[in-house]
């Protein structure tokens, strides 16, 4: 098992996971954050600590997209291991619907 970053993290990139992580799994891309399932030690910790609920474990069902979504952008964009703000208006797309689909960018991030 590893745990999976899904779309609810596009756009809101609230960074409460990468402070927790002890392996320093996540990668940053332009708008949200992604785990590396080959380096997840599937602890867990980072799951309560998204605002976005934006991290699940990869065994629950429908999450195949994620898993291999997660799995290709963390081989492609940098390394993150320290928290910056959220976006100003994170709060305002937390509960948006089909965010993949409207504003998903392959874009990397900047990383540490």
């Amino acid at each position: 098992m590893t745990y999976v970053v899904t779309d609810a993290c596009i756009r809101c990139k609230y960074m409460d996971c990468v402070e927790v992580c002890p392996v320093d799994c996540f990668y940053e891309g332009d708008n949200m954050l992604v785990i590396n399932p080959s380096e997840c030690i599937d602890c867990g910790v980072c799951e309560p600590e998204c605002p976005a609920e934006a991290i699940l474990p990869d065994t629950e069902s429908g999450l195949e997209q994620w898993l291999e979504l997660n799995n290709t952008f963390s081989a492609q964009w940098p390394n993150i291991t320290r928290a910056r703000p959220a976006p100003d208006d994170a709060d305002s797309f937390k509960n948006t619907e089909g965010k993949f689909e409207k504003y998903f960018s392959p874009e990397p991030g900047q990383g540490d």
